[in-house]
């Protein structure tokens, strides 16, 4: 019975803490949120179009909702719904997909996070995510190799905009390693090149307008981060502090001798001596202009 009491503790933990992860207040977190909103809804709108037996054209069976928040692939269509170019990045085809994109966005957000501002963390996910689409609408409209499919493709997910966090990262503190399952520890770096490998590999495969959006989000982290680092760096090589210039003090004429220094310093400290015995026996209005002046001088 205890066995049991404490693996419910464990779960119950577990869940608070996602719960509490979800509803922070930190990009990362609003970020996640956002992504699981929608696979509900559309979730919700499934149900719907299967209860009420609503057939639609969509691969796996996606309901008629995604139509509307999808990156169609045909320009025409693009035109008639831009708003899918943001859309699209936070849409799924069902929650294996959310849950891996999550999990990768999750753990990218995390080490990028570490090193930079969160708010540079939204700018990466976005502009990620927008590179990706315009990389993929660019690709299926240039290339003759998808014109059979152009009017039916659609680009769903936030793969593109996690590549661009994650990528961002890489190219800001490249010797970071992470700790694996079965692998150890890995240079961030190389784990990057492997998923650039793979997706240019699968180009060619069932899924070529995810993995060529893919490409696009990288593309983007990498020239987001290189921007990064290299600010960075001159903000630190640039002092925060103007340096005072130091005050120089010019002498004209010929300088003197030691000599004659002394012998200038002696008849100042004699006719000082002389302007107090004055002032001693008639007050100070006994002297004269040229006393008084020189008294003035040597005081100041």
């Amino acid at each position: 019975m205890f066995y049991h009491q404490q693996r419910g503790q464990r779960g119950g933990g577990l869940l608070n803490r996602l719960f509490n992860f979800l509803l922070g207040k930190s990009v990362l977190s609003r970020l996640v949120l956002i992504n699981t909103i929608v696979l509900l809804l559309v979730s919700l709108v499934k149900i719907h179009d299967y209860l009420y037996n609503i057939q639609t054209a969509f691969p796996e069976a996606l309901p008629g909702l995604v139509y509307y928040l999808a990156l169609p692939a045909d320009l025409n269509q693009v035109l008639l719904r831009p708003w899918t170019v943001f859309t699209s990045m936070f849409v799924h085809a069902g929650f294996f997909h959310y849950l891996f994109n999550m999990i990768m966005l999750y753990f990218s957000g995390l080490i990028f996070t570490s090193f930079l501002k969160p708010s540079k963390l939204l700018y990466a996910y976005i502009f990620g995510g927008l590179s990706g689409a315009l990389m993929y609408v660019a690709a299926f409209n240039v290339f003759p190799v998808f014109e059979p499919v152009l009017t039916v493709s659609l680009a769903l997910g936030a793969s593109a905009a996690v590549m661009s966090v994650l990528f961002a990262a890489v190219a800001y503190t490249p010797d970071f390693s992470i700790r694996l399952m079965f692998l150890g520890q890995l240079k961030l770096k190389y784990l990057a090149l492997v998923f650039v490998l793979i997706d240019l590999f699968s180009i060619s495969g069932s899924n070529a307008g995810g993995h060529i959006a893919h490409l696009g989000g990288a593309l983007f982290g990498l020239a987001f981060g290189f921007f990064l680092r290299k600010k960075f760096s001159f903000r630190i090589k640039t002092p925060y502090r103007k340096m005072r210039k130091p005050k120089m003090k010019v002498q004209t004429g010929k300088p003197k001798s030691d000599e004659e220094y002394l012998a200038h310093k002696a008849a100042q400290s004699s006719k000082i001596d002389e302007i107090l015995e004055k002032i001693s026996k008639g007050g100070y209005n006994s002297l004269s202009k040229e006393e008084k002046d020189f008294l003035f001088r040597y005081g100041k």
